[in-house]
């Protein structure tokens, strides 16, 4: 068994993040999610070679990790996606939180005797409020990595839910810790009501205005060394959680609400930024799966009442509690289909939230603590099992997906830049005045910068010959008269890249 220390941390690290991501490969090439895998290493890793147990350095370690998560995950939400359904998905980050608690708590109260384990409801309600939200992680690498597109606007309804939610559970964990631990000093309902709205309140207003300074201070710093930019930014992340943290506010609510704010202004060196933090998100969140598989003990999972009991509380979330509270949530809105409330109810995914939450019973001391947490460990393996592996397959099956065109060319364009830059395909319709680029009708001030054909890239001439099938590279001033041509060549799908 080997301890962390100085000398052999490095290699400890390097032989863990090797052995994780060539199983995150073996994971995409059998349709399972990555970071199940991850955690199955840690793990696997903690039997018998390395021995780790400490609370503090875990929670730390997931406090860092969800910050970039859910900062990544807001920078790249787009607000014109997310417009249309931020009506319903609000109520599902809030209330619909709040019902699969009550629900499931309400099941684990009464489920819990039959097994053998005595348990209050105040402490049924802080199990489920820490399996409550869904995991941002896991929603975003699955619906990112499967290259499937969602009718009814699902995408950017998930995402937006499963980056928004995690606040919710967290006040509620903090609050009913304060219930059930003496030690903690118990807060009332009132006063833990209040509490609450005044921490999202101010963990949004928070996140907004550092998103807005953070933008104001990128774009007009004017670094030599545009790497510096990344550096910079990633103060702004942890400056927005910890300062929000600082005036009583949430964090986390504070940190997604900051990316969203960045993602959706012009930036200086952003392809940069985002190429940076989609590595670096991959990378805290592969430490953070990796870290909760190391701290738990497997012994105790083995044991027949958590088995027993995470099996009946693991089934009960996924088939009965979410898709209640998703349906009950979505009651007013009018606009989802049947088979779209479903769909949304089954990638009710867990993750490394739940775990992580359920850390901070055992550092209050809570009674029973060691059980939430196996529990909340062992469901989040059954829901990553049985929803992460089914995310592409539901969608198909409800007949909810379908396949998304991957971009041919990738651009960086200066912010100032006004000019509009478009990809589309050559269709028939396209060459029926002439085979030749110069006989491609098109507006002034527009050109066609390069083509992409059966993956080769050149620049054409105005004698280039066009096929059905090619990608053109379009750059224009003229974004109307470009958009009205593309309809009367019947050009249906056309890629904004810029």
């Amino acid at each position: 068994m080997i301890d962390f220390s100085s000398e052999n941390v490095m290699l400890v690290g390097a032989l863990l993040l090797f052995v994780a991501v060539v199983a995150g490969k073996v994971a995409y090439r059998f349709g399972a999610p990555a970071l199940l895998l991850f955690l199955g290493v840690g793990m696997l890793f903690g039997l018998d070679f390395i021995s780790y147990r400490s609370v503090e350095m875990t929670q730390f370690i997931g406090m860092i990790a969800l910050c970039i998560i859910l900062f990544t995950g807001g920078m790249d939400t787009k607000f014109s996606q997310v417009r249309p359904i931020i009506a319903p998905g609000a109520v599902l980050a809030t209330a619909g939180v709040a019902l699969t608690a009550l629900i499931l708590a309400a099941f684990v109260w009464g489920v819990a005797p039959l097994v053998g384990i005595e348990m209050p409801f105040v402490l049924a309600l802080l199990l489920a409020s820490t399996m409550a939200s869904t995991d941002s992680a896991s929603v975003f690498s699955i619906l990112r990595s499967k290259k499937t597109g969602l009718r009814q606007n699902l995408r950017p309804l998930l995402e937006l839910e499963s980056g928004s939610n995690d606040p919710v559970a967290y006040m509620m964990t903090i609050l009913l810790i304060g219930l059930a631990s003496p030690g903690a000093g118990g807060m009332g309902i009132g006063s833990g009501l209040l509490f609450f709205v005044i921490q999202m309140a101010v963990g949004a207003l928070s996140g907004y205005l550092i998103g807005r300074l953070g933008v104001w201070t990128i774009n007009r710093i004017a670094l030599n060394n545009h790497s510096l930019y990344s550096v910079l930014l990633l103060a702004f992340i942890f400056f927005s959680f910890s300062f929000t943290d600082l005036i009583r506010g949430n964090g986390y609510l504070a940190v997604y609400i900051s990316g969203l704010v960045v993602g959706n202004h012009k930036l200086v060196q952003k392809r940069t930024l985002t190429v940076f933090f989609d590595g670096f998100t991959w990378l805290v969140q592969i430490v953070m799966f990796l870290t909760l598989g190391l701290f738990v003990n497997s012994d105790e999972l083995l044991h027949r009442d958590v088995l027993l009991l995470s099996a009946l509380v693991g089934l009960f979330l996924i088939f009965v509690a979410r898709p209640a509270a998703v349906f009950l949530s979505l009651a007013p809105f009018r606009r989802f289909s049947t088979k779209a409330r479903l769909y949304i109810s089954w990638v009710g995914l867990r993750g490394a939230v739940p775990i992580l939450f359920a850390t901070y019973p055992l550092m209050a001391e809570v009674d029973h603590a060691g059980l939430l947490f196996n529990v909340a460990f062992l469901c989040t393996i059954l829901s990553l099992v049985v929803q992460g592996t089914t995310v592409s397959g539901m969608a198909n099956l409800l007949g909810l997906s379908y396949p998304e065109r991957e971009a041919a060319f990738r651009v960086d364009m200066h912010e100032e830049m006004t000019s509009g830059l478009t990809e589309v395909a050559v269709n028939a319709a396209m060459l029926a005045t002439g085979t030749t680029l110069r006989e491609i009708a098109l507006p002034e001030n527009t050109l066609v910068m390069m083509i992409c054909r059966d993956g080769d890239y050149f620049v054409p001439q105005g004698k280039t010959e066009l096929c059905v099938g090619d990608k053109l590279l379009v750059i224009s001033d003229r974004d109307e008269e470009l958009a009205a041509t593309y309809k009367g060549m019947g050009v249906d799908d056309v890629m904004k890249l810029q």
